[in-house]
């Protein structure tokens, strides 16, 4: 395959080498050949012409000629000048002939030009680099690299996972670009190492850590779930085989093992004249990991003891010394194990056992169920207890932590014998970091979810208010100041403005509120609110404000901006005066707003499993209010979550701020900050916003002025509603404009209306539909009619609804909406669709 690769691009084909007499011949050829060719050209001139001077000008100049051209044929075929021929890329596959790392050639055209056997042998010879059967995210990764080396030269991505078949593999590339016109690229393709704590077990107990066990009278081996050895100590080799570097990879573990008329444990091959053995089994599987040992799937790890012959044959009671040497083992391995005697009490427990159980640094508790939430302690030394007494047996069973009441964790049990005072092996895995991702995937989910309940329910309360607020709208034209109901209309009015200012809420938390983003500085969007909170804070609470310098332009909604700064203010403030209230001071405190500038680098450095690599602009609101308690802290984002009094709190405050941040493409993190005599200082907002960079090509739009043009005519519309009331009141409003207005109350229907031969200038109608929805009515119109403008009303956001529609000369209206404001924007759309004529506005 190499070689068919290398052939591709065969070495130039130049002159072989000449001896000097063949040379000499081939000049004197040379010389003869082109006097005569000279002699006959001379004479030609001469019997054309009869003109002796000009054939004689003639001739020389061919002489000039011919002698020049053969000084460079000549210089061409020396020894030791250069001939620039085609490279031969197979003395380069020799070159790049690696085991440990893929290396491959590939040209501008993206063709493989050459690799080397580990390429191959990793990603085939059919497919060049970045089209590599890999996973769609590395993939993508491996094209930007491509484009960022033929743009600066070198590139390289770390994590690239294989595709099917290759998931458990990965690499890091690094690419740079090469050869005397820069037209190549040479790829490095450098395997990463996978964790294997099994396969690690496995190469220490039959290195160092076996050798050290089995000076020390314990024997170890790892056997498979089938029976076979996977690896054993030297020791055990020694005793099993009668060589210490014998291979007992694969051998049956039963086979070299028998037991007496008594059960005790003997070498096969030492017989009865070896010492008994003391076996404990030790299983590997975690079932809270999906690896449950009980079935039979996960390997084991299998410990002979040598319990030792007394005087005159007698055997000494197994188990004498057994403790210490299994406690020595037990230090040395990274899983977390412990042993207890028939009483249940703790008598050893390795440092791994001691970090998963929460109790690093600290002693260790009588009883294994001091460990545990008071609910879980009966269980659990019911199970010690059953296991210390008869047969040897193992199994697991699920236990809550007292560090973690909320984490179910796995704990593994399993009875010996012949160990003395120890009778339960307990085993438990560290799931601290699982537990914590657990965490993160579940509050994710949930708000995942809450946002699209709240979504949907504001979706519908729109309705609900458009109809209430368009009602009003149409009485209020018919009362005026001063009768007798036009102030409870306008209550009603207000109260219905104040629940669709919930509603907008709801849709930030829920990230499908309209957003009009701009290009902006953070210290501006402060700055413009500055006066605002300060009037807010009152004059007890200090507000100080700095920025870093060359901060990065974010793209946002300033006024979404505008509501996040100020929520958080007055969350600090109230968190601070809750303090002083509690402690009875008066009410000082000091809040801090800070915008920073955060490199990749410095994102790398964090190492979070949250945030991508990149350039951010950093805002972080700090106050010295007292902090949050850890158990709020992962509910703070949730709607309706307030730990203020009733009545002085929406508990949406906070939701607002999480869904507008993220709806802006950037992260949110709360912390408490530490006080400087212990304890909590206060609460530490972090805001992380996307560094924009503006395409080269994009250049400033001119504004352009708004012409002073005012209706001049009526419009016939198509009004597509399914409610009822949004429907009755949109259709009165658009006829007091002037329009003549078609209204159906389904996508079916006003597709009807334009196929019976219904001729509109503007298509109205909602998205969301029961049967056939506003966008796909919207398309089957387009079929007819290609260019009728549609302006789509919806309580979604309206970025959400054109990344789903994708359709042109679309407009959209948010609900809930006055009479005035669809009027008016019906008149927008129609205007810059052309469809009807405008008069310009005299005065």
């Amino acid at each position: 395959m190499k070689d068919a690769l290398a052939k591709k691009h065969p070495a130039g084909k130049g002159a072989g080498p000449v001896t000097d007499g063949q040379d000499l011949a081939a000049g004197r050829l040379d010389l003869v050949l082109l006097g005569a060719a000279l002699a006959a050209s001379v004479l030609l001139i001469w019997f054309i012409t009869r003109d002796l001077a000009v054939a004689a000008a003639y001739g020389g100049g061919l002489v000039v000629l011919g002698g020049a051209a053969y000084v460079l044929t000549r210089r061409r075929a020396e020894p030791g000048l250069p001939d620039f021929a085609m490279p031969d890329w197979s003395v380069t596959v020799t070159a790049i002939e690696r085991g440990d790392c893929a290396v491959a050639i590939t040209d501008k055209a993206n063709r493989l030009v050459c690799a080397n056997g580990a390429y191959v042998e990793w990603f085939g010879g059919a497919s060049a680099p970045p089209s590599l059967a890999l996973e769609p995210a590395s993939l993508e990764r491996l094209a930007k690299a491509a484009r960022m080396a033929w743009r600066d030269g070198v590139a390289e991505t770390d994590r690239l996972t294989g595709g099917e078949g290759q998931a458990h593999r990965s690499w890091r590339a690094e690419v740079a670009r090469a050869g005397r016109g820069d037209d190549y690229l040479v790829w490095r393709f450098v395997p990463l190492e996978e964790s294997d704590p099994l396969g690690d077990l496995g190469e220490r107990l039959a290195g160092v850590l076996g050798a050290t066990l089995s000076r020390a009278g314990v024997e170890a081996v790892l056997v498979g779930p089938e029976g076979a050895i996977r690896a054993a100590s030297p020791g055990f080799a020694l005793r099993a085989a009668g060589d210490e570097s014998a291979t007992m990879a694969g051998q049956d573990f039963v086979t070299l093992l028998r037991t007496d008329e008594r059960d005790r444990i003997f070498f096969a091959r030492e017989g009865r004249k070896g010492s008994p053995q003391t076996l404990v089994h030790v299983p590997l599987g975690d079932p809270a990991r999906g690896d449950p040992a009980a079935n039979g799937t996960a390997p084991s790890l299998m410990l002979l003891l040598d319990a030792g012959v007394g005087i005159g044959g007698g055997v000494v009671a197994e188990g004498a010394g057994g403790t210490p040497q299994l406690e020595a083992l037990l230090s040395q391995l990274p899983l977390g194990l412990a042993m207890t005697d028939r009483d249940g009490r703790f008598l050893f427990a390795n440092a791994a056992f001691r970090r998963a159980a929460g109790i690093e640094g600290r002693g260790l508790p009588p009883y294994p169920s001091d460990l545990v939430v008071k609910e879980d302690k009966g269980p659990l030394v019911d199970a010690v207890r059953r296991y210390a007494q008869g047969a040897a047996s193992s199994g697991d069973m699920a236990v809550r932590l007292r560090r973690m009441a909320d984490e179910p964790v796995s704990l593994g049990l399993a009875g010996v014998r012949g160990m003395g005072e120890a009778a339960v092996l307990l085993s438990l895995a560290d799931t601290t970091e699982e537990a914590r991702l657990k965490r993160q995937v579940a509050q994710a989910t949930k708000m995942q979810a809450v946002g699209q309940l709240a979504g949907g329910v504001a979706h519908d309360f729109n309705n609900v208010l458009t109809a209430i607020i368009g009602y009003c709208d149409l009485m209020l034209l018919r009362h005026t100041p001063g009768d007798s109901d036009y102030d409870d209309i306008q209550q009603i009015r207000a109260n219905s403005n104040r629940a669709a200012s919930l509603t907008r809420q709801l849709l930030a938390f829920s990230r499908q509120q309209t957003l009009r983003p701009e290009v902006l500085q953070l210290p501006d969007v402060v700055s413009e609110v500055s006066q605002l909170l300060k009037r807010l804070m009152g004059e007890k609470i200090l507000f100080k404000v700095h920025h870093d310098r060359e901060l990065g332009a974010v793209r946002a909604d300033p006024q979404q901006l505008e509501q996040v700064i100020i929520n958080l203010a007055v969350n600090a403030r109230d968190a601070m005066q809750a303090r002083a209230q509690r402690a009875g001071g008066d009410g000082t405190g000091t809040l801090t707003m800070v915008t920073r500038r955060i490199a990749s680098a410095d994102v790398r450095r964090m190492k979070s499993d949250i945030i991508p690599i990149g350039d951010y602009t950093a805002l972080i609101v700090e106050d010295t209010g007292g902090g949050i308690p850890p158990e709020h802290v992962a509910k703070i984002f949730e709607p309706f979550f307030t730990t203020k009094e009733k009545g002085k709190g929406t508990g949406l405050g906070l939701s607002t701020v999480y869904g507008i941040v993220k709806q802006s493409g950037g992260f949110i993190f709360v912390e408490n900050v530490p006080g400087p005599a212990g304890g909590t200082q206060g609460a530490r907002f972090i805001i992380y916003l996307p560094v924009y960079h503006a395409p080269e090509e994009a250049r400033p739009a001119a504004r352009v002025e708004e012409e002073t043009n005012h209706w001049s005519g009526g419009g016939r519309l198509l009004l597509v509603e399914d409610e009822d009331m949004v429907r009755a009141v949109a259709e009165r409003a658009l006829t007091r404009q002037g329009y003549e207005v078609i209204a159906a109350g389904s996508g079916e229907e006003g597709l009807e209306q334009v196929r019976n031969g219904g001729e509109f200038d503007l298509i109205v109608s909602d998205v969301v539909m029961p049967g056939m929805d506003g966008p796909a009515m919207a398309r089957e119109i387009r079929k007819l009619v290609p260019d009728l403008p549609v302006l789509f009303m919806s309580g979604y956001a309206e970025e959400q609804l054109r990344n789903q529609i994708d359709l042109e000369n679309m407009f959209f209206l948010a609900k809930p909406f006055s009479v005035q404001k669809i009027g008016d924007k019906v008149a927008e759309v129609l205007r810059q669709s052309g469809q009807i004529r405008f008069t310009a506005n005299e005065g």
